[in-house]
């Protein structure tokens, strides 16, 4: 029998259509789909999302669900924020992306950042007090924005600050991270 823990959850993916890195969207994306969540995947354009392995071999394709500027009041419980440096840097000029990296803080709901995925957390000014983790080159740009702390872990939980914000390194802490999400989408 399948595993349906995640059974009415939502999961919102913010990326952009060329340059996400491909596991750390699409291992996120199959899990918790796997396990019963409805996870939409939002992009700039209705154009296939072209992956990447390590920032330079093409991966696979995905269909994005919706536009950015789409989007509009959809509510979900989880915003996930893969990385990909191409992506990353795209994404926080994406002014529709970084407004909806602004509502889920304001409203208090949680946010999952993965690599170079905190750039837009970045751009969105929502860091403040925060301690995470973030591909190592970020921690300049972090640090700068305000975070508390940034540390160098497989995977960090931070729920003060108004919301709560799950980050991880690499595709190497993948388990990690998608453990951390599924845990708090539970509850558990």
């Amino acid at each position: 029998m399948t595993d349906r823990r995640l059974e009415g959850r939502t999961v919102l993916a913010l990326v952009t259509n060329y340059g996400v890195e491909q596991d750390e969207l699409l291992v996120p994306l199959r899990q918790l789909r796997g396990e019963g969540a409805d996870v939409t995947v939002a992009a700039v354009s209705t154009d296939p999302v072209q992956t990447l392995q390590g920032d330079k071999d093409p991966g696979e394709s995905v269909d994005p669900d919706v536009t950015f500027e789409a989007l509009g009041a959809a509510s979900h419980d989880l915003l996930l924020i893969p990385g990909g440096t191409l992506n990353a840097d795209h994404l926080r000029l994406q002014t529709a992306a970084v407004d909806t990296v602004k509502a889920f803080a304001a409203d208090g709901r949680p946010v999952a950042a993965i690599c170079h995925g905190p750039w837009a957390l970045v751009e969105a000014d929502v860091l403040r007090g925060k301690t995470l983790t973030s591909y190592p080159s970020l921690r300049t740009d972090i640090t700068n924005a305000g975070a508390a702390a940034w540390v160098d872990e497989p995977v960090v939980v931070d729920r003060a600050g108004g919301y709560p914000l799950i980050t991880s390194r690499t595709p190497k802490d993948l388990d990690d991270f998608v453990a951390a999400i599924r845990e708090h989408l539970t509850g558990s």
